[in-house]
């Protein structure tokens, strides 16, 4: 059977523009990828340098031009790092910090999360306007009340100051967990309740399990806050045994001569918990984001 003149002719021309469709579909995707790779490398080669300058010479670090690639590896700033000062007392310390203020941050934040998007009750929406107000008011305005309190009550000197408050919400936290929230089906937690449990059963057995995406996510933020809080050490700790790994860093930086090749392996050393741990929990982090931006 033979097509019509008419049609025949079409084929060819459609047949061309489903190429130059595709053709354009796939310059559309390499135009987007370079321009990611680009600005990936914008925020790579930042660190990439600091890793090359953890491994050079003082004579290397400050060539001109710029060495990237040592001639002899120079591990020895890595070694030195951990014995200027107390390294591992300091992890320790900062490790409790974060450890305790992760899980202050997820139990306090989800559950005021939790009153604000799936519980109804009067004036609800505006004292959630009031706690998102407080997102204005930077630590620094705070800074002298919280002293004055802690020190009335005789925390300072200890690790109550930095930890303590932590279970009792964190505006940015609680938006994004209501945001959230917002978006688990209304219909889990009737039947649950139908089953006879309260709302507190409802919040841990139901929504918490439902929610890992955004908990990683308030996990990472909390966790790289603590880990490279520098404010809140310094002005609440005052025993050296006590003191954290920014702290440590300042006291190196603060001598007339600093060691620059000394500074940047340190500095290697804190980075690296904060790529493990994204690395680990990216794909939560992302659905989290996601999620959080798309739904109610």
């Amino acid at each position: 059977m033979t097509l019509p003149a008419a049609e025949a002719k079409v084929h060819p021309n459609q047949r061309q523009a489903t190429t130059l469709k595709k053709v354009n579909k796939r310059l559309n995707k390499l135009v987007v990828y370079v321009i990611l790779i680009l600005f990936s490398l914008a925020f790579i080669v930042p660190f990439l340098w600091l890793i090359s300058g953890s491994l050079k010479s003082s004579t290397e670090l400050f060539a001109d031009p710029p060495i990237w690639i040592p001639e002899v590896l120079n591990w020895s700033n890595y070694k030195e790092a951990f014995s200027a000062f107390p390294f591992f007392l300091y992890l320790k310390n900062t490790l409790i910090i974060v450890l305790f203020t992760c899980i202050g941050a997820v139990l306090s934040n989800s559950l005021i999360a939790y009153g604000f998007s799936r519980i109804d009750w009067k004036y609800r929406d505006g004292i959630f306007i009031i706690v998102l107000a407080t997102l204005m008011l930077p630590f620094q305005v705070i800074m002298i009340p919280l002293f004055l309190l802690f020190k009335d009550i005789g925390w300072i000197g200890t690790y109550y100051p930095l930890i303590v408050p932590h279970f009792f919400g964190n505006a940015f936290f609680i938006f994004l967990l209501r945001q959230f929230f917002r978006g688990i089906p209304k219909e889990l937690s009737e039947a649950a309740k139908m089953d006879g449990a309260n709302e507190f059963i409802v919040f841990w057995k139901v929504i918490l399990p439902l929610s890992k995406p955004i908990l990683a996510t308030v996990v990472i933020f909390q966790f790289i806050e603590a880990w490279r809080d520098f404010l809140g050490p310094l002005i609440f700790l005052s025993d050296n045994s006590l003191y954290t790994l920014s702290l440590g860093v300042q006291q190196i930086m603060s001598q007339n001569d600093p060691r620059w090749g000394l500074l940047m392996a340190i500095g290697v050393a804190m980075t690296l918990p904060i790529i493990i741990i994204f690395f680990f929990l990216q794909r939560y982090f992302i659905e989290g984001i996601t999620f959080t931006g798309s739904k109610g």
